[in-house]
Formats: structure tokens, C-alpha cells, sequence
């Protein structure tokens, strides 16, 4: 029987080039190809693939959380697609998980197929060490680093290094002391990925890193904002009692 597989990635050149390896091959069938997490949901469900290649930067729903809202019983074989991170790669590494770097060189390509294809006679997928990696991740905050792409050049932002998250239409402005990254990504995704007990959503457009705050004022109009350490004023509109609260905790 055919490898039936569906390609995930935001990027349309990403996407080509996987299918254009994958078309190579006789016994594969690209049953869809998905530009976002959601669509790579729906595909899932509807076509129930052998084999995913899934990014996992993408805006929206991101490769983790396809994998989160598919649960064990309907996520097919996984291999990931990412751009060089080296704490990702060391963690799929750790739990022995397929993985491509991008862009995907073609020998790596075919030693990865092969070893799809063994597995796929002699271990029937298990999906013990994926599922285990996600719950590790939770359990450390999702303190995943953020992709910031950005013409030919790739940032990696660490959680702890934002000071706050600034929407702007359906891309986010990181703010990083003097420095600003554009994201293009929804604050509702931002909040999701990020490690909870640092960051707290105080309005509908910013998410503040409670760890840089330095004090909170409360304006005569009836208007609170958070002072950060190096003078940056953020305004909040949710409870000032409970984002006092969530202050206590960091």
C-alpha cells in the first residue's frame, strides 16, 4: 500500500519542496497539503494519513497544539519540519523523534522515508515519547523559543527576554528592552505558547511579562497601567486586583 502523507507548513516554498521530494517516490500519495494548523487538523480527520510532516512554527495553531487537538488515537506518524532550533532538535533527539531541518536536504530526506516505512512494518506506531515531550513541555511552561523571520534572517526570542506583547492587526510587536521583533502571529496564540506563570494577558492588545514589572499606577480617569522596569508604561484593562495577585507569584 501507498504512504499516504500530508505536508503542513505555512511556507508555500516549504511546501513545494517537500512535495516535490515526496513525488519522487511511487509509493507515496500526498493526500493534502495544509497552510495552517487548523486546516492540518481537518486534513487529519478527513483522510487519515500514514505520515504527517508537520512545522511547527506556524501562526494560529501551532505544530504542538495540531498534535494536542488530534490526542493519541488520530495523530498518524510525525516527522518535524523546523527551521534550526537547537533546543527543539535536542529534545526530539532525547525521545528519539523524526525531524527535518529546514531547508530539507534530499539524502536526509530518503533515510527519513526509509525509516518511516520500517517502522511502519515492523513497530506499529506508538506515540509514547511524542505525547511524553508535550507533557514535558507543559509541565516546563511551553517555554519554547519564538521564530521570528524577518527577510533572510531567522531570530530565536526566549520567553524571558520579552517585556511585553503589543497586537497590531493580525501580526504582534515583541518588545525587548530598546529592540522590537514583528510576529506574524495572534495575541490568543502568543498567550497559549507562552509559560503562564510569567506572562499575563492585561488588555486585549498586550500580554506583559509580570517579571519586568516595577509597579502599578492607577491614573485619575479611572485608568491603571503597569510601570516595567526600564520606564515602559503598558496600559490594563483587566482587574488590577487580580494582575496584583498574579504579581505575588513571580
Amino acid at each position: 500500500m501507498k504512504l499516504r502523507v500530508i505536508i503542513v507548513d505555512d511556507e508555500r516554498m516549504a511546501r513545494t519542496r517537500l512535495r516535490r521530494m515526496l513525488e519522487k517516490d511511487p509509493e507515496v500519495e500526498i493526500v493534502a497539503e495544509c497552510e495552517d494548523g487548523q486546516a492540518a487538523v481537518d486534513a487529519v480527520r478527513a483522510h487519515t494519513p500514514d505520515l504527517i510532516l508537520l512545522d511547527i512554527q506556524m501562526p494560529g495553531v501551532d505544530g504542538f497544539a495540531v498534535l494536542e487537538a488530534l490526542g493519541p488515537e488520530r495523530t498518524p506518524e510525525v516527522v518535524f519540519v523546523t527551521a534550526y532550533d537547537e533546543h527543539a532538535i535536542r529534545a526530539f533527539e532525547e525521545h528519539a523523534l523524526e525531524y527535518l531541518m529546514k531547508p530539507v536536504a534530499p539524502e536526509r530526506f530518503a533515510k527519513m522515508l526509509a525509516r518511516v516505512r520500517e517502522r511502519r512494518i515492523h513497530a506499529p506506531r506508538g506515540h509514547d515519547s511524542l505525547f511524553d515531550l508535550m507533557a514535558q513541555r507543559k509541565a516546563d511552561g511551553r517555554g519554547t523559543r519564538l521564530v521570528v523571520r524577518s527577510g533572510e534572517r531567522t531570530t530565536f526570542v526566549a520567553p524571558e527576554e520579552i517585556d511585553w506583547i503589543e497586537a497590531a492587526g493580525n501580526y504582534a510587536i515583541l518588545h525587548l528592552g530598546k529592540r522590537t521583533h514583528i510576529l506574524r502571529e495572534t495575541m490568543n496564540a502568543l498567550e497559549s505558547q507562552l509559560p503562564g506563570d510569567m506572562f499575563c494577558r492585561v488588555s486585549r492588545s498586550a500580554i506583559l511579562n509580570l517579571r519586568r514589572v516595577k509597579e502599578l499606577q492607577s491614573l485619575p480617569a479611572g485608568e491603571h497601567v503597569a510601570m516595567l522596569e526600564d520606564g515602559q508604561r503598558v496600559s490594563i484593562s483587566r482587574s488590577l486586583r487580580e494582575v496584583e495577585e498574579r504579581l505575588k507569584y513571580v
